[in-house]
């Protein structure tokens, strides 16, 4: 259980948002919305740990995630919104490189049978700097074929990027996960399909200074 208490977070002199608590339980489906400069992005690296809440605290299991720390974040996949990817080591390189820093080391052909799932076969030994955008949100994406046993998923606009198809795959793996007792955060600018699966929403464009919208 991943509970989210009163959290506050500013910029300079700017409140992004003030107020913000909810609860994710397992089989979880959060959906975080609002416009550009909202505080998704800060929220979510708040809840995982990456950010620092200016008020307000984050638990998991009943306990505060700081001073979890390492326990937590094994339980914890984040993906952010840029691709985090090194241009000069290729899609396999990449992704054993991602997890090795994470703590969870993977051999070669792991990591290749996860790009393949993303259907990146033909790019395994491509330098990224010669791939598509869309293959190089699929090669940061690949890191979820190999965090089945993860429980929660925090994915900062996940969709971006990818075609129809690449979409459809991506929301079938995020329900799959959810179905199989896992929970996830998400955030999105793009129609999804999986949006009657939505357990919850926060819109931080509702959140005036101590105000907010949870659904």
């Amino acid at each position: 259980m991943l509970e989210v208490i009163d959290l506050a977070c500013m910029r300079g002199e700017r409140t992004l948002f003030r107020g913000v608590s909810f609860t994710l339980a397992a089989r979880g489906l959060l959906h975080v919305a609002g416009a550009n400069g909202s505080g998704k992005t800060s929220l979510l690296r708040i809840v995982c740990g990456l950010g620092l809440a200016d008020s307000g605290e984050v638990r998991w299991g009943g306990e505060a995630t700081r001073t979890l720390r390492e326990a937590y974040w094994r339980e914890v996949l984040y993906l952010g919104h840029a691709h985090a990817l090194k241009d000069d080591l290729t899609a396999t390189e990449n992704l054993q490189v991602a997890n090795a820093l994470a703590g969870r080391p993977v051999t070669r052909a792991a990591a290749r049978d996860a790009l393949a799932a993303f259907g990146l076969e033909a790019c395994l030994n491509l330098p990224v700097r010669a791939l598509s955008q869309g293959q190089k949100r699929r090669s940061a994406l690949a890191r979820l074929a190999l965090a089945g046993a993860m429980p929660l998923w925090i994915l900062d606009e996940p969709f971006a990027a990818l075609d129809v198809a690449a979409v459809a795959d991506l929301e079938q793996r995020l329900l799959g996960h959810v179905d199989g007792g896992g929970s996830v955060i998400f955030t999105t600018h793009q129609p999804a399909s999986i949006s009657g699966r939505i357990t919850q929403r926060i819109d931080l464009d509702a959140f005036e200074p101590g105000v907010g919208a949870v659904c």
